[in-house]
């Protein structure tokens, strides 16, 4: 029967027929009430010797957004990536540093290992290895015991632990070899398989502070607006704060100030390049006054506006502003 339209609207058995087939030309329709299927997330194994670097490509994925688990036991990681899939997609990315330590448990990792290509999750497993030579130097440097080692020597749990691990080895679907990587070529080897086109992201806190309650132990940069006259002299402005628009009109139009900004974030842009280039992911810049509570205050939010408009992500934090 044909269908009739008043008013834009189907009636009669058509109505009915396009109602039953609704969904048909996208795949099956999904019954109403009924709620739509989790997403699985996507799983990241990291493994490999130990000393070989897990521990900084485990750093290098959390940095690029993915939830890290570390030392988990392989009969949990199904679980794990159950709970991850009831996120409602907060936890699209999950990231598992299996090794030795838990040696009682690793026995489970081939059992887990089929439940999820059984379950049809999208995994990967990260590799990390190195020369019995460069494993030696680093556990000799911090002076510390091999896990496997027992009451031999080190080589003998090198050893031990590559037996261990051959399977897993030939297994994984990226193998990285760090005898000769520093900290940051690791990274970038990490950078490159993980991040895809985006240039890794730079966090930035710009944190004011007053160098009367000494420099903050966090920063990796520090400037000082003591140059520019101290608001805390003139009697109107003294009571309000770096955050009041007539405090910050008043050092903004001193002799400097606004060439100072500018300068000063061409600066940390180059910078920020510097960073990026060599993995760092956070930087934290100190701007102080005398108190804390004008200059540096006013020049922290116009510092951090302009680093948000260059695409940075960043926070303002006044430590030491209601101290006095």
């Amino acid at each position: 029967m044909a269908a009739e339209r008043t008013g834009g609207e189907t009636t009669g058995a058509a109505a009915g027929e396009s109602a039953a087939g609704a969904g048909t030309a996208g795949g099956p329709a999904v019954p109403e009430g009924t709620a739509p299927e989790p997403a699985i997330p996507e799983l990241v194994i990291i493994s490999g010797m130990s000393g070989a670097g897990r521990s900084t490509a485990a750093k290098c994925l959390e940095d690029l957004g993915w939830f890290v688990v570390d030392n988990l036991p392989p009969a949990l990681i199904p679980t794990m990536v159950e709970l991850g899939a009831r996120s409602q997609g907060n936890v699209a990315r999950i990231a598992v540093v299996v090794d030795v330590r838990g040696r009682r448990f690793f026995d489970n990792l081939r059992e887990s290992l089929a439940d999820l290509d059984a379950k049809q999750v999208t995994r990967r497993i990260v590799f990390l290895e190195s020369s019995d030579e460069a494993l030696v130097r680093r556990f000799e440097s911090v002076r510390r015991p091999h896990p496997l080692q027992g009451d031999g020597r080190i080589v003998d749990g090198i050893e031990a632990e590559r037996d261990l691990l051959r399977e897993l080895r030939g297994d994984a679907d990226l193998v990285i070899d760090t005898s000769s990587l520093n900290v940051h070529e690791l990274r970038a080897k990490m950078d490159a398989q993980f991040a895809g086109d985006e240039e890794p992201e730079l966090r930035a806190t710009v944190m004011s502070f007053g160098y009367k309650y000494g420099l903050p132990v966090d920063a990796d940069l520090v400037v000082d607006c003591r140059f520019l006259p101290n608001p805390h002299w003139v009697p109107e402005l003294r009571p309000f704060t770096g955050l009041n628009e007539e405090v910050s009109g008043y050092v903004f139009n001193q002799p400097g100030a606004k060439e100072f900004l500018d300068r000063y974030t061409e600066l940390l842009e180059l910078i920020a390049t510097g960073y990026r280039r060599e993995g760092k992911r956070y930087v934290t810049v100190a701007v102080g006054c005398t108190g804390g509570k004008h200059r540096s205050v006013a020049m922290s939010e116009k510092l951090g506006a302009r680093l948000a408009a260059e695409g940075m992500e960043t926070v303002v934090v006044h430590r030491d502003m209601g101290r006095e």
